[in-house]
């Protein structure tokens, strides 16, 4: 008899010691993800961050809550999930401006390039180039050519020193190479103001900001910066067809996790970003706002952020400004 208790009874143990273990591993996740956002609410990064977290958060079985935290450089929602656990229910809404201000700070609370896990792009939007619906600019052409015949005489409005705007008009000087004045306003509708007002004859904003402005008649767009059509804005043509050989800016959004992400949640989460921007009601919506869905791979968005941090750290080289 003792032979047969006796092992049902280890095994009876091994079972109840094991059961804590089995229960320390639940399936993730099994509570809300929070997606810090580092824009304010009702942008276009925000906007991206909403329509596709809540349905990635029909795929995980969670909700996704987004936290907006704005700041210069993205800096305080970067710092925030840096220093998260890296268990998957903290995540940052990672853009080009993280690219940015690896090169516009001298220091930062965190390594852009170690502090996170890279899980997936989300979409990329282009900047466009637009002028005042009375503009005697009637196409790109017209603007290169009075640049050239008038060095210095052109003026370009975009947002703060340092912003995506600011560093795609210079590099848009550079690459056509035109002597031009880029004039920084503290924000998007103080760009606008200035351009219908005649105080700028040109401004580079997110087409996204802009696409009702020129469905209104207020403004023109004569051109968009990255290789592909803006589908808000499917006439306009790009910078190159527009006779800048070389120019390619977008921006971009994406999600990235703490450092030590362990990697199966990586892959979960890359499953449902990759889900969820295949869903026709998430691409329609984003669409209209001219955000071309695109998820990736995890090193597909580090590579990304590299070449970024290189090009955008290139410019400001060029433009002569120096690290904050």
């Amino acid at each position: 008899m003792a032979d047969v208790i006796f092992p049902a009874r280890r095994r009876l143990l091994a079972t109840a010691l094991l059961a804590p273990a089995v229960r320390a591993q639940p399936v993730y996740p099994d509570r809300p993800i929070t997606l810090i956002v580092p824009f304010a609410p009702g942008g276009i990064a925000d906007l991206s961050a909403r329509a596709v977290g809540d349905e990635m958060a029909h795929r995980l079985g969670q909700s996704i809550v987004v936290d907006n935290r704005p700041s210069a450089g993205s800096i305080v929602a970067s710092t925030a999930v840096a220093r998260a656990r890296p268990d998957g229910y903290t995540l940052l809404l990672m853009s080009n401006g993280n690219a940015v201000s690896a090169g516009l700070f001298k220091t930062l609370p965190y390594d852009t390039l170690k502090a996170f896990t890279p899980v997936s792009t989300l979409g990329f939007f282009d900047l466009g180039l637009f002028v005042a619906a009375d503009s005697r600019f009637k196409s790109l052409s017209d603007v290169l050519a009075f640049a050239r015949t008038h060095p210095g005489r052109l003026n370009i409005g975009s947002i703060a020193v340092g912003s995506t705007q600011q560093l795609a008009a210079r590099l848009f000087t550079t690459v056509a190479g035109i002597d031009a004045l880029i004039v920084p306003y503290r924000g998007t509708p103080a760009v606008f103001t200035a351009l219908r007002a005649g105080e700028v004859d040109l401004s580079f904003e997110i087409s996204a900001a802009m696409v009702s402005q020129v469905k209104a008649g207020v403004v023109r767009a004569l051109a968009v910066t990255s290789s592909q059509h803006n589908p808000a804005l499917p006439q306009v043509p790009t910078v190159r067809q527009a006779g800048v050989a070389g120019y390619d800016v977008a921006s971009w959004n994406a999600v990235a996790a703490p450092a030590g992400t362990p990697p199966a949640v990586v892959e979960r989460l890359n499953r449902a970003v990759h889900d969820a921007v295949t869903q026709p009601g998430v691409r329609d919506k984003l669409a209209a706002l001219g955000v071309r869905l695109q998820a990736g791979t995890p090193a597909e968005l580090q590579a990304l952020l590299v070449s970024e941090m290189q090009r955008w750290s290139a410019v400001m080289r060029a433009a002569g400004i120096t690290p904050q």
